[in-house]
């Protein structure tokens, strides 16, 4: 007997179904599928959040300089003029009085940058592991805003593995398995397929 359904499809297929339809349920937290792909669905999902809940805490701060590019008050990048050759800034701005860019011979715009302590979680060797193993899973997700929706201005791409381990993790912490529910909402119309919402609990 088979170990998992076929779903009707060859094997690249019905993985990369499943991989779609896990990463859709852990980004939104419920998909609409049928029965059979929920039960299949809910498998990857459950183990993905149980490596989550495992290592959530397995991390330790570190504290590390990092270059940060300078900012104005309209939030764009700070950029000066400076020698090539000698590096001696030749001008704080590559901007003239109109707005206009400056063109000053021998010289080259460059990003003026702050250098900036952060903390930040370093993982441990099982977290590592269990990181790459989600990610092996899951698809990676980009947020459009529904302002300029379709644009790609202002897209950012999601860190499912930090959402798993810092919101799903503490979250199911007490909770040993079970961590989704089925609820059947009927048959499909056209082929009768029985619908049902997979959600996080």
């Amino acid at each position: 007997m088979a170990k998992y359904r076929k779903l009707g499809r060859t094997s690249d297929q019905r993985k990369a179904l499943l991989r779609s339809q896990v990463t859709a349920l852990l980004y939104h937290g419920k998909i609409v599928t049928t029965e059979a792909r929920a039960k299949e669905v809910r498998k990857l999902a459950e183990h993905i959040i149980t490596l989550a809940v495992k290592e959530k805490d397995n991390f330790e701060t570190v504290k590390v300089t990092a270059k940060v590019p300078r900012k104005d008050k309209d939030g764009k990048r700070v950029k000066q003029i400076i020698d090539k050759n000698t590096k001696a800034v030749l001008s704080e701005t590559h901007r003239d009085k109109d707005g206009k860019l400056l063109k000053i011979e021998n010289g080259r715009t460059v990003t003026v940058y702050d250098e900036v302590e952060k903390e930040i979680k370093k993982d441990m060797p099982s977290r590592l592991h269990a990181r790459s193993q989600i990610m092996k899973v899951l698809y990676p997700v980009k947020e459009v805003p529904t302002k300029a929706a379709g644009r790609k201005k202002n897209t950012k791409e999601v860190n499912l593995v930090d959402k798993l381990f810092d919101e799903y993790g503490p979250k199911y912490a007490n909770r040993h398995g079970g961590y989704t529910r089925i609820i059947k909402i009927g048959p499909r119309k056209g082929d009768a397929a029985m619908e049902v919402v997979l959600e996080l609990v």
